[in-house]
């Protein structure tokens, strides 16, 4: 019965909808008609230093605090000391086959009792009203465009307000009580946690000092302090751990916290003089100045990119849980536009300059023990949050990866000589805050050796989207100590001849039940990307040419990607891929996306041989596997598959409202995205996603709506997509194809641009040869193998393109429209 009143329900608002625009001035907000329940219905704010989950109640009022450097621990290394006297005898046992001998030696020689740290929670504030709990008229809302959380009801005839935002200009966490009617408010503030602290009220100041916890046989070194100063018209008390306001009209509390943190290895900070410092700072201020301000500084950046798509007036109207509940029975070609601002929302307040990088969580976390400790993993994960980063226009929010990344390149110097004898430097598939280098976990996920190569892709990528050379030789030497990890550390494979990691896996996933191996084609792709954007940083740079060379050589003996029996690219260097396996890990696909290895010009055979094993693998996975699918259709240039895995994406959890039940749903009510459990990078991939399927520039030119679906297609646009070579792109376009782009040259040089139409504009020419700007140049990777088994490889349906380039000056804007519109 309730099945049937569902579709009536969808029946009747596709009836009633009306199409108009949504896109750059219209209304960016999650909407909700009653009060969040749990976390997962709450909504997140932050600044990068500070998150809070907001639930809006009407008795009682929760905020849940998180400090972005509250983590368990201390300094520490966790590399095994002695263990690459063990390295030669585990690389004998894998090239015999004996994978699971090798796996018991590593798990018994290449690992400590240090699995990593994990962050923790800060807390909540409660706030308990004196007017009780019924209420009418009752909203809450998130506003991504100001980045401000908002509670509204009547109770008893008078109306209430919260407004609540983490400054992006004072650092403060601030919340703004109103009433109409003066003398009507009155509450009581007060704090816990599930870790051991001691709150005082004095004044009207609440203070609480927060210890933190030992893991592992790693001692504690942090602790926090929080301090929640109340300013306000009626009458403030301090009693033990609580402060009461009465007889108000209105009231704002201002909140800060901090550690003792300094950095990875120093933890002489003075939590107390950072948090005194920001009040006294904010408090200087008048609240409507502070709003201001923080509304200026967020809208810097959340403001570079609109997008406009088909909207249904009715479901846009819609609580935003009963909306995602209602999308895939429905008519709402808009709400990925919301998830994909949701997205970029989240990444702003989640990693900022001199902050911490988003973690599993970003920056919140509830739990004392978080699933997976809420910390840093890189096998996919981390470098997954920063997929938007530049694509999106928010090259800012990269510097704290930047930053870790600068920092693991010390760290990880010692690791690569304790375990494997090699220059250069290595981190595994996880790290924390304390930049651990070593494998954690055990054998079959943690024996992998490339976790700080790809993230050091995010700086090669950085150059690439900006071609800012000063940046590049800040920091060419941790780029080049990823290449020189693989220059001493492959080893040649003793079948096949080529250099290989060994050992290894392939992400959390193995053939027969043992993961352990050598060269599987993920290690052989991140490895070829290290060489490869080393040795173009070192020419671009006029570095030594004898170690070019060097990269050269290594370069040529990579072994290259094989096409196996299914047609299918292989995971591994032997063809034991089963096409019925539907891991949530698709790591070979790496050289599709985020790398540049796989193109439909350049190599149609893996073009091909990439879609089958997308097919194989399947549309539904976990959330963040959602996002990387999403990431790889748009690759494949099909809009509409990839429209596809976004509807999985948009499947509310828990299912039907019935808590637990886990099912397909990969979002949860306030749009975080479920693994489940929570995971932030799902969110992060998806936003990346939409942005690919809209614009890429990854090989050798600038694609205009490569992969738009036929959902979006009557009418919309887009503006401030980011290109490497740093274009800025804004785009239009009616039934289903481009109708006109604006493309701001940030830095100069040619622009070559990629179109299903043609185009025309001032200065375009028809593209002759390989595009002159290096930027987007293409990867020049070997001939694929292919297998026996075979007989005829497929090859891939590629739409025809127009190819233009035009020369451009610095900041001049250029305007192209589609011929014969």
């Amino acid at each position: 019965m309730m099945r049937s009143l569902r579709t009536v329900g969808v029946i009747l608002l596709s009836l009633l909808a009306c199409r108009v625009t949504a896109g750059g001035t219209a209304e960016l907000k999650l909407r909700y008609s009653a009060p969040a329940a749990t976390w997962w219905e709450a909504l997140p704010l932050g600044n990068s230093h500070l998150g809070a989950m907001v639930y809006g109640g009407v008795g009682s009022e929760q905020i849940d605090l998180n400090e972005e450097t509250f983590w368990a621990g201390s300094p520490h290394n966790n590399n095994r000391a002695g263990a690459s006297r063990y390295l030669d005898e585990v690389r004998r046992l894998i090239f015999e086959g004996r994978t699971a001998d090798a796996r018991s030696l590593i798990d018994a020689q290449f690992f400590t009792p240090h699995h990593g740290m994990r962050y923790l929670p800060l807390g909540s504030l409660r706030i308990d009203f004196a007017h009780g709990d019924k209420a009418d008229e009752y909203n809450r809302s998130l506003d991504l465009r100001t980045a401000t959380a908002t509670t509204e009801y009547v109770s008893d005839g008078v109306r209430y307000s919260r407004t609540v935002f983490t400054s992006m200009a004072d650092n403060v966490l601030v919340m703004r009580f109103e009433a109409d009617k003066a003398g009507a408010l009155s509450f009581d503030l007060s704090y816990s946690c599930p870790l051991e602290y001691k709150a005082d009220a004095a004044g009207n100041e609440l203070t609480v000092e927060c210890a933190g916890v030992g893991q592992e046989g790693i001692p504690a070194a942090l602790k926090a302090v929080a301090v929640a100063r109340v300013v306000s018209d009626g009458k403030v008390t301090a009693e033990g751990g609580r402060l009461s306001v009465k007889g108000a009209a209105t009231a704002t509390i201002y909140l800060s916290a901090a550690t003792n943190y300094v950095r990875y290895d120093d933890v002489s900070g003075d939590a107390r003089a950072k948090v005194t410092a920001a009040l006294d700072g904010a408090c200087a201020k008048e609240y409507a100045t502070l709003a201001e301000e923080h509304r200026d500084a967020y809208g810097r950046q959340f403001g570079r990119v609109e997008l406009t798509l088909p909207e249904n007036a009715a479901a846009a109207a819609l609580d935003t849980d009963r909306r995602v509940a209602a999308f895939n029975g429905g008519d709402d070609p808009s709400l990925p536009a919301l998830l994909f601002q949701f997205g970029r929302y989240l990444l702003i307040c989640s990693s900022q300059p001199g902050g911490q990088p988003a973690t599993l969580q970003g920056i919140w976390n509830r739990e004392k023990n978080a699933p997976w400790d809420s910390k840093y993993t890189i096998n996919i994960n981390t470098e997954m949050n920063y997929w938007p980063a530049e694509v999106t226009n928010l090259a800012e929010t990269h510097e704290p990866l930047f930053r870790m990344v600068e920092e693991l390149s010390h760290t990880g110097q010692s690791t690569a000589r304790e375990l494997y004898g090699a220059h250069g430097w290595v981190t595994h598939h996880n790290t924390d805050l304390w930049r651990v280098t070593g494998p954690v976990d055990y054998a079959e996920t943690g024996m992998w050796p490339n976790g700080g190569a790809w993230l050091a892709q995010h700086l090669w990528q950085h150059y690439l989207f900006t071609g800012d050379k000063e940046f590049l030789r800040r920091y060419y030497p941790v780029l080049k100590g990823t290449a020189d990890f693989y220059l001493t550390a492959m080893t040649e494979h003793p079948t096949y001849g080529w250099m290989v990691t060994a050992p290894s896996v392939s992400p959390e996933h193995g053939p027969g039940g043992v993961a352990i191996t050598a060269g599987c084609t993920m290690d052989n792709q991140i490895a070829f990307d290290a060489l490869s954007s080393t040795l173009r940083a070192c020419e671009t740079l006029g570095g030594s040419r004898r170690y070019a060379d060097s990269l050269r050589r290594m370069i040529v003996r990579l072994a290259p990607m094989r096409i196996g029996r299914h047609n299918q690219l292989q995971e591994w260097i032997e063809d034991l891929d089963d096409p019925r396996d539907q891991h949530r890990h698709i790591s070979h696909l790496y050289g599709l996306y985020p790398s540049n290895q796989i193109s439909p010009y350049a190599n149609p055979l893996l073009f091909e041989a990439a879609r089958q094993t997308l097919l194989q693998r399947g549309d539904m996975a976990t959330g963040w596997s959602i996002g990387w699918k999403i990431n790889f259709w748009a690759r494949m240039q099909d809009g509409n598959h990839a429209y596809r895995i976004i509807r999985n994406m948009l499947n509310i959890l828990p299912n039907d409202g019935a808590i637990g039940s886990y099912g397909n749903g990969r979002t949860y009510p306030n749009l975080f995205c479920a693994h489940p459990p929570f995971q932030i990078d799902g969110n992060f991939g998806f936003t990346a996603g939409v942005a690919e399927m809209l614009l890429q520039s990854h090989d050798g030119a600038v694609h205009l709506l490569p992969a738009l679906p036929d959902a979006w297609g009557s009418h919309g646009s887009v503006k401030g997509l980011v290109a490497r070579g740093g274009f800025v792109v804004d785009m239009e376009w009616e039934d289903g194809s481009l109708s006109r782009a604006e493309v701001t040259s940030r830095a100069g040089g040619v622009l070559r641009l990629r179109s299903y139409v043609p185009l025309t504009g001032r200065g375009l020419k028809p593209a002759r040869g390989k595009c002159p700007n290096d930027l987007f140049a293409p990867a020049e990777v070997a001939e694929p193998l292919v297998s026996e088994e075979l007989d005829v490889p497929d090859s891939p349906s590629v739409r025809k393109v127009y190819e233009y380039d035009i020369r451009t000056k610095a900041e001049k804007r250029y305007v192209f429209e589609a011929v014969n519109r």
